[in-house]
């Protein structure tokens, strides 16, 4: 999705996944500072932002970027933010047009955890931000789809907005979806705005997204099906063309962030 939007404008992943658990280190063709070079309690510039952000090669010479954690596995693990809009924030001062935030949340589990603390959970603060999309992923086999219609069960427990959600469903071997994940994709159209097949691409199954310029052609066309989804969803709720979305104002050199005690 983020090489299909870099053929419109600067793109980024937000990789949210602890860097023992993310594959995304691995992936980039051109290693960046890192998460570790923003401290969260300094004021920040966007040229050190993007500074920060791995490089991505995408076809026809174009390129998208991830912000990830470059420290060796030894170091200790950075303390990313929990909110959704720390990370909006972080995207918009360096200046991505596009971005997609890769979350490692479990959807079911985190909707229904919150709903019984009374609050809101991870899922509804990132469809809360400005222009946001919600992509489900999942396995085209009949355990994920079914993990899948749990998720979306809950999700419409919780009113979140499926009338512009995206589901990406990712094949696992060559040929025909089975019968059962048929059905549900055939389900799921009439309760979500759009239902997008991605073909198994052995590449990526032997080594992820690194060499992302060879994936498939097919996988190629998906991500493009993807983005186009994405971008008519957001369309069709906010207008063409989308209006400028807000920009966070970045703290100037001499202002210093501390930290306060709040009681208890």
């Amino acid at each position: 999705m983020a090489a299909a939007f870099s053929c419109a404008g600067p793109s980024v992943v937000l990789d949210t996944t602890p860097r023992l658990a993310s594959p995304w280190p691995y992936w980039c063709a051109e290693p960046g500072a890192g998460l570790a070079s923003i401290p969260p309690d300094r004021p920040t510039t966007p040229q050190r932002i993007r500074d920060a952000a791995s490089r991505c090669p995408a076809p026809e010479g174009r390129d998208w970027h991830t912000l990830t954690d470059h420290q060796e596995w030894s170091s200790a693990p950075l303390s990313l933010p929990t909110d959704p809009a720390a990370w909006y924030q972080l995207a918009a001062a360096g200046g991505w047009q596009a971005v997609v935030a890769d979350t490692c949340d479990a959807v079911a589990q985190d909707i229904v955890t919150a709903r019984c603390a009374g609050r809101a959970g991870q899922a509804a603060s990132w469809c809360s931000l400005p222009f946001a999309v919600p992509v489900l992923c999942a396995a085209a086999t009949g355990p994920g789809v079914q993990a899948l219609q749990v998720a979306v069960k809950a999700a419409v427990a919780e009113g979140l907005p499926l009338q512009r959600m995206v589901i990406a469903l990712t094949a696992t071997g060559e040929g025909r979806p089975p019968s059962p994940v048929r059905a549900a994709a055939a389900m799921l159209r009439s309760h979500v705005f759009s239902v997008v097949t991605v073909p198994h691409d052995p590449h990526i199954r032997t080594y992820g997204m690194s060499d992302s310029h060879r994936v498939r052609p097919k996988t190629l066309a998906a991500g493009y099906d993807l983005a186009r989804a994405v971008l008519a969803s957001a369309h069709q709720v906010w207008g063409h063309p989308l209006p400028a979305a807000r920009t966070p104002a970045l703290l100037s050199s001499d202002v210093r962030v501390a930290c306060e005690k709040v009681p208890a």
